[in-house]
């Protein structure tokens, strides 16, 4: 089978070295982007394990917005990566195919419409 590969954008703890070590096991390579139609706030973060990863109790969040865009980076992993930063990220989280400044969609974690 043929290891697909998926786009993440990511605004957020994800771009950190350590964290990326420790969810993938490896330090992601990647370029920058902006999301459209987002903006971010801060929420904080009940999970010990993921605040002791990321050494940051409070985290972005990306929230719906009219016209605002967020600067990150899009990193290419694997599917099986896809699903270990699913594991990372807690469940004020959603994931969504998100909408691009360079028209190229990738997922991205947004706040949970739930």
């Amino acid at each position: 089978m043929i290891n697909e590969t998926v786009l993440l954008f990511s605004y957020g703890t994800l771009q950190n070295s350590t964290v990326q070590q420790k969810t993938f096991g490896r330090e992601l390579v990647g370029y920058k982007d902006e999301l459209l139609n987002y903006k971010l706030e801060m929420i904080k973060i009940q999970d010990k394990r993921v605040v002791k990863l990321s050494g940051e109790a409070c985290h972005p969040i990306a929230v719906s917005s009219q016209s605002d865009t967020i600067s990150g980076k899009v990193f290419e992993i694997s599917a099986e990566e896809l699903a270990q930063s699913d594991e990372y990220e807690v469940d004020e989280y959603q994931r969504v195919l998100g909408e691009m400044v360079s028209g190229i969609p990738a997922w991205v974690y947004v706040e949970c419409k739930e």
